[in-house]
């Protein structure tokens, strides 16, 4: 259903610029665009495309021509299928040394979706000795889907800021993989993803959840977090609406985010990557 088409290389604007597209990453939200529940935000290229690496090509004013050339990532809206995209340069980053254009446009939906909802939404440390417990324990995570692309980058940060990650798989095959990243899996088709993190946590729980599924783990999260933890909701695969029991989230002073990214104002994508980067 991909088609190809021409359309005006786009002019970049006041504090923009034109970015030769080398690669460009697929997310999901593609899918769910092109099946018609994601539209772009309002003003954003019906394209689709939600982040990209390459080298920038023009500036517009405001951006110095020091950047002409540069290799770099893109967080965009959409635009990324194409040959050429306009971004604000707020909304850039390096690419990073060693890595190809294909491996780095892989990186910027993912980093920022991870580092806005763990770091700055739910307050995990990216510091190891500040996600300490008061018994010296580490700080534990719950990563649901951890082979996809939020998944694997959800728990690579977690385990660098000195956590201890649990992940939610589908196979025992991607049971190994989680395994060999350094987080403990659960298979959820063979095992209650509650069950496994009460027992191999004394009961406590998790400080942080990160959900793709959204409505039908809703109860089950909640109950698998520790007193004043965070539960954040990025995804709906499971479903948009589910009963929460109020009483039960005051009496362990529980948090319950629900966020997205793409159609966040332009200035905090820019805040978001400025701590990504």
């Amino acid at each position: 259903v991909l088609t190809l088409s021409e359309v005006p290389t786009p002019v970049p604007r006041t504090h923009e610029v034109l970015l030769r597209i080398h690669a460009a990453g697929i997310n999901r939200a593609d899918a769910l665009q092109r099946r018609g529940f994601y539209p772009p935000p309002p003003g954003a290229s019906a394209i689709y495309g939600l982040e990209a690496a390459g080298i920038i090509e023009a500036v517009g004013d405001g951006v110095s021509v020091e950047n002409l050339g540069a290799p770099v990532l893109a967080l965009l809206p959409g635009g990324g299928y194409a040959d050429y995209v306009t971004v604000p340069v707020e909304h850039l980053l390096p690419l990073p040394e060693g890595l190809s254009f294909e491996e780095g446009a892989a990186l910027p939906e993912v980093a920022a979706t991870v580092y806005s909802n763990l770091v700055l939404t739910c307050g995990m440390s990216l510091n190891p000795a500040q996600n300490l417990r008061e018994n010296g324990e580490s700080a534990a995570v719950l990563v649901h889907g951890g082979t996809g692309g939020i998944g694997v980058h959800a728990i690579q940060l977690a385990l660098a800021a000195g956590t201890r990650v649990f992940a939610t798989v589908g196979t025992e095959e991607k049971a190994e993989y989680v395994r060999s990243l350094g987080a403990e899996p659960i298979v959820y088709r063979e095992h209650s993803f509650r069950e496994v993190v009460l027992a191999e946590t004394d009961g406590r729980g998790v400080d942080y959840i990160l959900d793709v599924v959204g409505g039908r783990y809703l109860e089950e999260n909640l109950h698998t977090l520790a007193d004043g933890g965070h539960l954040c909701i990025i995804g709906l695969q499971g479903g948009a609406k589910a009963e929460i029991d109020l009483g039960y989230m005051l009496s362990k002073r529980l948090s319950v985010h629900a966020t997205s990214l793409r159609t966040r104002m332009a200035s905090q994508k820019a805040d978001i990557l400025r701590g990504v980067r």
